[in-house]
């Protein structure tokens, strides 16, 4: 008899591959395999070591970048204040004539970016004599926004301390954080921004593909979705980092629905002028704590940061990111197949089962049943078939109704798996 529970469902599996490679050369590539490898080589050197669990707060945080900050060649400034008072702060590199902006954590539970932000921001401050820092220095101003919801990475929380999405104000702009990006970006006026955030690791590359890791977007100005100089310049960016991560991470890269939002921040900085790409942080297998998409940002970001530095990005392949197929929604995170559920006083009947746990980065947490039945076909980030065996709901997996006992969807998914009914 086998116990399946939401923390033995995996144990049960066979070790599964990180789903990232070592990157061999890209052909195609604007930039070059080399620089996605220095990069991932500059993310390992420069790791800030403060950031070992995806969680942290706003005072870990700025804690954690003191010793970068002293170096005397990051700027912080502050450019506003959150809904309880906390402080919104900018850092600043070089003095170059191309303004660069990238914010993170505007979502308070995305925090994949800041940690890769405070990667970069290391290798700024501490690589004294580095001929790519110092190109940086010198041809780019760059402005970092590591963390511009606070209140809700304090809270580990998507929206703001008054429940409001911060990316879905940039047209009304009531929120002070909403308030402090706009301002900013007026006063910067930065040609190219990066839009950084994590989507669900449920989330797949295009139909019955695997687990994305990254996804990418260059947002639509308008609702035709048409393609201006701003757009334009934003979708090259996102070529060279698809470019740049294909090799690393082949077939898990997506592209975001593009349809227009006039109240998200990446449509609208279309709309005043500033080429943005959006890099949404997926899910990586055995990567709980998003360690490994942490590096590939902080790669990613380098290259393209470089790119534009030097004018390499002019000469990227806009059909490497047309080609990226869409986000696809709907996959659960473990599917039981081929067994026969035993119900209480039930003749067994054939049913697999869905199973998505509360936290589907890490896997952890009690399973839940999402779904029952014929279940062939549905999208899984791991299957475990059990044809020829019999599956036992235990008591908290089941409800009685008028009829019988049965399986209730939303259940701990708690179960015995033997060899008879």
């Amino acid at each position: 008899m086998t116990r399946i529970s939401s923390g033995a469902l995996i144990a049960s599996l066979a070790a599964c591959s990180t789903g990232i490679r070592a990157p061999a050369p890209a052909a195609g590539s604007c930039c070059g395999s080399t620089d996605f490898e220095r990069g991932l080589a500059l993310a390992g050197t420069y790791r800030a070591p403060a950031f070992d669990n995806r969680r942290f707060t706003y005072d870990e945080l700025w804690q954690a970048l003191v010793p970068f900050l002293a170096s005397g060649d990051l700027r912080t400034e502050p450019v506003g204040r959150s809904m309880l008072g906390r402080e919104i702060r900018s850092v600043t590199y070089g003095t170059g004539a191309t303004r660069v902006l990238l914010w993170s954590q505007m979502h308070g539970d995305e925090s994949t970016a800041t940690m890769a932000l405070a990667d970069i921001m290391r290798f700024l401050a501490d690589a004294t004599g580095d001929p790519l820092r110092n190109r940086l220095r010198d041809r780019l101003t760059i402005v970092f926004v590591p963390m511009l919801n606070p209140d809700g990475a304090e809270l580990f929380q998507r929206e703001n301390a008054a429940g409001i999405d911060v990316n879905r104000d940039a047209r009304n702009l009531v929120t002070p954080e909403a308030r402090a990006l706009k301002a900013l970006r007026e006063q910067l006026k930065p040609a190219y921004g990066f839009n950084l955030h994590d989507q669900g690791a449920r989330i797949r590359v295009g139909t019955g593909g695997v687990q994305a890791a990254i996804a990418l977007l260059a947002p639509a100005h308008d609702s035709s979705r048409s393609y201006n100089d701003v757009r334009s310049r934003a979708r090259l960016v996102a070529a060279t980092l698809a470019a740049a991560l294909a090799p690393a991470i082949p077939g898990r890269i997506a592209k975001y629905e593009d349809s227009f939002n006039p109240r998200a921040f990446g449509d609208l900085m279309q709309q005043w002028g500033t080429s943005t790409v959006l890099i949404e942080s997926g899910a990586l297998p055995n990567d709980p704590q998003k360690q490994r998409l942490r590096a590939l940002n902080a790669a990613a970001i380098i290259v393209a940061l470089d790119a534009i530095a030097t004018g390499a990005v002019a000469q990227a392949d806009p059909a490497t990111y047309d080609a990226l197929p869409y986000n696809t929604s709907g996959a659960t995170d473990l599917l039981v197949r081929g067994g026969q559920l035993v119900l209480p006083g039930q003749v067994p009947i054939r049913a697999d089962l869905a199973i998505n746990y509360d936290d589907a980065v890490a896997r952890s947490g009690p399973g839940r049943l999402r779904d029952v039945g014929d279940l062939q076909g549905t999208a899984a980030s791991d299957t475990i078939d059990v044809a020829g065996l019999f599956i036992h709901p235990r008591a908290e997996a089941l409800t009685a109704r008028p009829g019988g006992t049965w399986l209730r969807i939303g259940a701990s998914a708690v179960f015995d798996i033997r060899r008879t009914a």
